[in-house]
């Protein structure tokens, strides 16, 4: 169905953009004069990005009059928070820079020119503010012979320390630091070299890794059998090995400190429709949920589902009840034309970025808010009917999301590829070769208050330090604060406590109901992060960036059991992240120094969970996670992904 354009406006409800949200927007998104003073405020931003969107319109002969209704309707659903596109976007349409994009994908060629030109273009993307993936899989193994020059090649772990001191001159936009992805395929023989390249911590710092694997190769680790290594350079069989001794070291690295993820490049594929004309997809951005080809980039938004809330007249016993589907399907499709908009109104780091961007027009629309949306409506994460809504509504947004990229081919003209593409030419005529994804939104959640992308809350209390001339101040997730007042739980030693790094789970005082519907990322067992990423994945034409969690008690062998469930699952990639792994931890929650374990006064704490802090480059009091699949501060909104 296609609803009828003027469905009501929303009025924009200024208090809706918190004292966190404006901190971050004053710090990283606001103009600023030539003395760094800002200049603009969050109803002028939305302007500024709405303005600079809807002009495309009038490229494809829309009427000025015309344009100025899309760009009310922009700026409704920005200002509102139903959608905030991804962080470029919001730093840089309607400014010189113009640089809108925020994952990259550059082809890695087997050649001294190949390899300087993916380090000046990543260089080019990265000055205003883009993530970059890399394949390594393309580069011949240490110790082959270079013909040419009679040279020895130094194979693909050294070409990525050169990319990464590369990146590492390079500060985003003079906001960000570098984030990059490196994917290698199980087949190259250098293989084991790269899943140990980052076993010593700060090494490749601003790169994360993934093995690419098949179902051939999980099939062998199950079969506990060999496989042959590829020379990619002559395609010839360079060795084997057992594929079980091999994922017993990937697995082994995951468990250590997180890395390497693992991406199922069959699965990523399934959803390629021009491979035919631009070959397979083999990487994808720093986060991994968006797999692109060489030379593409894709542009994010995030649909925050915890503003489709709405109470049920009456009696109610079904969830979907509480979901303001109309309202839903209507910023679903105006998001959709506001990225495709992007696209045209982008500036480009180099002309090869822009010929490929616009022959696929890739975009990346996803959601937030879903724990959050999940909370009002009283559903624990960790349930199948949390996962039956999941699963509804991105079905649901999948088939609004590609209706109306086709109503926009009628109007514009399909994606130019799709002439060569498997797409049946009858019934799939679309304006965007994929429409879909779900990113982490580490920054963009915390400017809409809200739970960011597919995760659970991650803490429901935490403290933010020397402000207001020297004060700590705790900070409450709002839902819990008036639950917990509503039901004559609330305290202050109980925000304290919690604020420290006290579980919920813990305290007798706490209904049963209570602690099921606030359970935290860490206390939400792995399979049923999985499980929840697989729900999602169903209806997503790309990948979805999630963590799984464990606890720093989980084995190897819990590690092993959830890099085969995702497998099993379909999904396309995992990340895991195993609490206390690394020695520069980032995960806050709680006190820096373990010995310090919260005491909860008028309570019996049947245990304690504290995980340690350190000090990071964000701002003077990090409060760092590492739970959306990247880094983010919540005090400032410094984030490590850039596609937030």
């Amino acid at each position: 169905m296609i609803l009828e354009n003027k469905i009501e406006t929303r009025t924009e409800d200024k208090s809706t953009i918190t004292d966190q949200a404006e901190v971050i927007l004053a710090h990283r998104y606001y103009l600023k004069d030539t003395d760094g003073d800002v200049i603009e405020n969050s109803s002028q931003l939305f302007s500024r990005v709405a303005s600079a969107v809807a002009s495309i319109d009038i490229q494809y002969g829309k009427l000025p009059v015309d344009a100025q209704l899309t760009e009310k309707e922009f700026y409704n659903i920005m200002s509102n928070l139903e959608f905030v596109p991804n962080s470029p976007t919001l730093m840089n349409a309607g400014t010189e820079q113009g640089t809108l994009s925020a994952c990259f994908v550059l082809p890695l060629e087997d050649s001294m020119e190949g390899i300087m030109k993916a380090a000046h273009d990543a260089a080019m993307v990265q000055k205003f503010g883009g993530g970059t993936g890399f394949a390594l899989s393309k580069l011949r193994p240490k110790g082959d012979r270079i013909k040419s020059t009679h040279g020895i090649a130094c194979g693909p772990i050294e070409v990525l320390k050169t990319l990464s001191r590369v990146s590492s001159m390079i500060t985003q936009g003079g906001k960000r630091d570098g984030a990059n992805m490196a994917v290698m395929s199980i087949y190259h023989p250098d293989i084991l070299e790269f899943i140990e390249c980052k076993k010593v911590e700060g090494e490749i710092h601003n790169f994360n890794i993934s093995v690419g694997v098949d179902s051939n190769f999980m099939k062998a680790v199950e079969g506990n059998m060999d496989y042959n290594l590829i020379n990619p350079k002559t395609n010839e069989v360079a060795g084997s090995l057992n594929a079980r001794e091999v994922f017993d070291k990937i697995v082994y690295g995951a468990w250590r400190n997180g890395e390497p993820g693992m991406i199922f490049l069959d699965q990523v594929n399934k959803d390629n429709h021009v491979t035919e004309t631009y070959g397979e997809m083999i990487a994808t951005n720093p986060c991994g949920e968006q797999p692109l080809l060489g030379n593409e980039s894709c542009n994010l938004g995030s649909i925050n589902l915890a503003k489709f809330y709405q109470k049920a007249d009456g009696p109610s016993h079904s969830w979907d009840e509480k979901v303001d589907w109309n309202r839903l399907e209507w910023v679903t499709r105006k998001s959709v034309h506001f990225l495709d908009n992007v696209i045209d109104a982008n500036k480009y780091a180099t002309a090869d970025i822009e010929e490929m961007t616009k022959a696929t027009r890739k975009i990346g629309l996803g959601i937030m808010g879903f724990a959050d949306l999940l909370i009002q409506m009283q559903i624990p994460y960790e349930s199948q009917l949390a996962r039956d809504a999941g699963s509804k509504i991105m079905k649901s947004v999948r088939e609004w999301a590609d209706d109306e990229s086709k109503q926009l081919a009628k109007s514009r003209g399909a994606f130019p590829a799709w002439e060569n593409s498997n797409y049946d030419k009858q019934t799939e005529v679309y304006r965007n070769h994929c429409r879909l994804t779900v990113a982490p939104t580490g920054t963009i959640s915390m400017i809409a208050d809200t739970s960011s992308g597919i995760e659970p809350t991650f803490a429901l209390a935490w403290k933010k330090q020397n402000i207001l001339e020297g004060k700590t101040l705790n900070y409450v997730n709002k839902y819990f604060e008036q639950d917990a007042r509503k039901h004559g739980f609330y305290s202050e030693d109980l925000m304290d406590y919690l604020a420290e790094g006290g579980s919920l789970a813990t305290v007798p005082e706490v209904p049963d109901w209570a602690k099921a519907v606030y359970a935290t990322a860490p206390e939400i067992s792995p399979e049923d992060h999985v499980l929840m990423q697989a729900a999602f994945q169903k209806a997503c034409d790309s990948g979805i960036s999630k963590t799984i969690n464990f606890p720093n008690s989980a084995t190897k062998e819990d590690v092993e059991d959830a890099y085969m469930l995702a497998w099993k699952e379909a999904c396309k990639g995992i990340t895991v992240y195993r609490a206390g792994s690394r020695e520069k931890e980032v995960l806050v929650k709680g006190n820096a120094d373990k010995s310090e374990q919260p005491t909860l006064t008028g309570f019996e704490i049947e245990e304690n969970v504290i995980d340690k802090t350190v000090d990071i480059k964000c701002c003077a009091t990090p409060n760092v996670v590492f739970a959306d699949g990247c880094e983010t501060c919540k005090s400032c909104g410094w984030s490590a992904c850039l596609i937030s």
